[in-house]
């Protein structure tokens, strides 16, 4: 019921009481946190939070109502949570309030949680699974064996779409959760993309005679890709190839690297990153749970990036096979700026292929 009470319960039994806005329902789901101060347009519309109940670190979200920003046709979120929600935003671009968005698209959303303590446990104890409920529950077995499954399979696009001039450089964006400034980037730059379902072929992506390849983000354990794993040994070495966060863990993977999660991940628009040849330190946009092992891939590439925070690895570089890829998100939205040139990265490497091979 809206405004009604709503009970946020952690499977390690920490119970939280809040207030119902957006959809009504009941919903368990992965519980993550993330701490951009901006930008909850884009992390809503992030397919790469399939299966996740969203906690906002910044305690007033909506401020500036819902905006025309988004990064997906929908919002991804299981649930949304935060500490105080805006009813009277202020932006001329406004087009609807927070509750009003979340109550059209289905969405349940709480407030009224101590989030700045909900975060401490989650750093703390590391990601758990929680539930959103109407009343106290007592039986965890459900909330305990939730996993998110299937995930890329169901954000991905159905068909292939086109984006860009046929004229420009053609590059194949393989969607396994793409945000759609990837591609806004790319047709920035003159390239003609054409995004493909996750579940395209290897074959399937050489018969477009694609000039480069585009490896997107996404949702999910990259584990659990298999076949989309065995794709993209087929297509290495075969073309240009530029992946971000899933994509550089299903191409390390490929290339017969390890991942594993991590204890909280990388959710925000303040994550640093050094250049490892430079010793530069980029401010980026992140949203992971997952992180490649560098160590595991000693001998096929080279660290091009690690994060400043935690040494975790950041980026990979595969000279022999032109191909690169990065954890955190060149194309921001929402976030800072400083990585964009990775884009003009991929497209020398395209042209320095195509014309130089």
């Amino acid at each position: 019921m809206k405004n009604g009470k709503a009970y946020l319960t952690l499977q390690n039994g920490k119970q939280f009481v809040g207030t119902r806005f957006g959809a009504d329902g009941e919903v368990i789901g992965e519980l993550v946190f993330t701490t951009g101060m901006t930008g909850y347009v884009e992390t809503l519309t992030d397919p790469s939070y399939f299966g996740q109940i969203v906690t906002q670190t910044f305690p007033l979200i909506g401020n500036y109502g819902v905006t025309p920003d988004s990064e997906s046709k929908k919002p991804w979120v299981s649930a949304y949570v935060v500490r105080e929600k805006c009813d009277a935003p202020s932006n001329f671009r406004c087009e609807k309030t927070l509750d009003e968005y979340l109550s059209s698209n289905g969405i349940v959303g709480v407030y009224g949680i101590d989030t700045r303590e909900l975060t401490k446990i989650v750093r703390e104890a590391g990601v758990m699974n929680a539930s959103i409920t109407s009343k106290p529950i007592k039986n965890f077995e459900e909330v305990c064996n939730y996993s998110i499954k299937n995930a890329v399979d169901s954000v991905t696009c159905r068909e292939v779409e086109y984006f860009g001039k046929p004229k420009g450089l053609k590059v194949a964006v393989w969607d396994f959760g793409a945000k759609d400034n990837i591609t806004r980037e790319l047709v920035k730059r003159g390239c003609y993309c054409i995004k493909v379902p996750s579940f395209y072929t290897a074959e399937q992506i050489l018969e477009l005679k694609p000039d480069g390849l585009m490896l997107t983000n996404g949702p999910g354990d990259p584990a659990e890709n298999v076949r989309i794993i065995e794709n993209i040994k087929k297509l290495a070495g075969k073309l240009p190839i530029f992946g971000i966060c899933l994509g550089h863990q299903l191409f390390a993977l490929a290339m017969g690297g390890k991942t594993k999660k991590m204890k909280y991940g990388h959710r925000g628009a303040n994550q640093p990153v050094k250049n490892i040849e430079t010793g530069r330190v980029y401010i980026s946009s992140q949203n992971h749970g997952y992180e490649v092992l560098s160590s595991s891939l000693q001998d096929v590439g080279e660290l091009s990036y690690v994060n400043a925070n935690d040494n975790t690895c950041e980026g990979f570089n595969y000279p022999k096979l032109n191909a690169f890829t990065v954890q955190f998100h060149p194309e921001a939205c929402g976030g800072p700026r400083d990585a964009a040139f990775l884009f003009d990265k991929f497209i020398k490497n395209i042209k320095d292929g195509k014309y130089h091979a």
